[in-house]
């Protein structure tokens, strides 16, 4: 069913990787110019494929294991998306390309939270289905 918890969890979720990264930058460079995650292919493609898990993971409501494992992988994503993150800020030095960092390096922060909250909702249904099997 669509009308759970976890439905509008993961539909946050994609809101933030989808639509938020569009709002805040990532980080302002050297000569003072906003850098967004459009304006960088693999951090682009990396939401772009957070979206795409969480919108398939809200359609794969009758097979709930599935529905599990893809908010995983989803979470893997977004904790590889802030690793690069991370490296890009920890590994240059001063000045030489990130000036500034912005709020949108924290993105996948608040995206793995709602993940995490959503993937708790999916293995709490599972476990009343599973405890309902056990009385038939």
């Amino acid at each position: 069913m669509l009308q759970r918890i976890q439905t509008i969890y993961l539909l946050v979720a994609a809101g933030i990787s989808g639509g938020l990264i569009f709002v805040f930058n990532l980080w302002t460079n050297a000569e003072g110019v906003k850098v967004f995650a459009q304006d960088e292919t693999l951090y682009f493609s990396l939401f772009m494929g957070s979206v795409a898990l969480s919108l398939i993971s809200i359609f794969r409501y009758k097979d709930r294991k599935s529905q599990f494992v893809l908010g995983r992988l989803n979470i893997i994503l977004n904790f590889i998306l802030l690793g690069l993150f991370v490296y890009r800020s920890l590994s240059l030095s001063g000045e030489t390309e990130v000036s500034e960092k912005g709020i949108g390096i924290l993105l996948p922060i608040l995206s793995i939270v709602f993940l995490v909250l959503a993937n708790k909702a999916i293995k709490k249904d599972e476990d009343l289905v599973k405890s309902v099997d056990r009385l038939r």
